[in-house]
């Protein structure tokens, strides 16, 4: 009898000791799943967030490369009707104002044959003291109006020609998005819209693009629609 109640006092602490390291053991194992549940759902959170910051980005950037909304005004000078036909067309598809920079003393055919040493364009060319060409009119109404504003010109001796010159010297470009457009024979836009953009210092200067004299309505078209329009 001392025997078996001696083999039953410690099977019971045997019991005893045995059952609460169990829960024990059983309890840091339930925790330590939901520890790394819980570091697998931050992680998630954190993924979802830097994938919606990078869309959010991109499609700031996409943004960015398109032309500002509301009004637009279409503003060129013309020598030949070469850059009045592609400013037109400009206005017709962006629905956009147009304004003509006429010089006071307009320009002949003879004072634009450039092979002639003795013609206008020569000598304001050679003599830059003679390229401030005044015109009839460098204001246009309601200009704070304006978000975006196209700005076209002929090609002479590879920069804008020089007309342009007074009318963005005369206004404010500050919040406005400014394109430059340009026609010629043969030549490139070149840095005739960064020259035209140092003059006057403010706005928002796109590259631009130069059109052929001929240029079709699907030219322009497929152009303005890089941009937006």
């Amino acid at each position: 009898m001392k025997i078996k109640r001696l083999f039953s006092i410690i099977l019971m602490s045997v019991l005893i000791i045995c059952v609460p390291t169990g829960c024990a053991a059983n309890s840091n194992s339930g925790s330590a799943v939901q520890n790394s549940s819980t570091s697998s759902t931050a992680q998630d959170k954190d993924q979802t967030a830097t994938d919606s910051s990078s869309k959010s980005t991109t499609s700031e950037q996409n943004k960015n490369d398109k032309v500002s909304g509301g009004k637009t005004l279409v503003v060129y000078f013309s020598a030949t009707g070469s850059t009045k036909a592609v400013a037109e067309k400009i206005s017709d598809a962006t629905n956009g104002d147009i304004f003509e920079l006429v010089p006071q003393t307009p320009y002949t055919s003879e004072d634009l044959d450039w092979n002639n040493t003795e013609s206008r364009v020569t000598k304001e060319h050679e003599d830059e003291s003679k390229r401030d060409v005044a015109l009839n009119s460098t204001s246009v109404d309601n200009w704070d109006s304006y978000d975006t504003v196209f700005i076209g010109y002929p090609i002479w001796w590879g920069i804008a020609a020089w007309p342009v010159n007074s009318f963005v010297k005369e206004n404010d470009f500050s919040g406005k998005t400014v394109i430059p457009f340009c026609t010629s024979a043969s030549s490139d836009i070149g840095d005739s819209g960064s020259l035209l953009k140092e003059m006057v210092g403010t706005g928002n200067w796109q590259s631009g693009q130069r059109f052929a004299s001929n240029a079709s309505d699907d030219d322009v078209k497929a152009w303005l629609g890089q941009l937006g329009y």
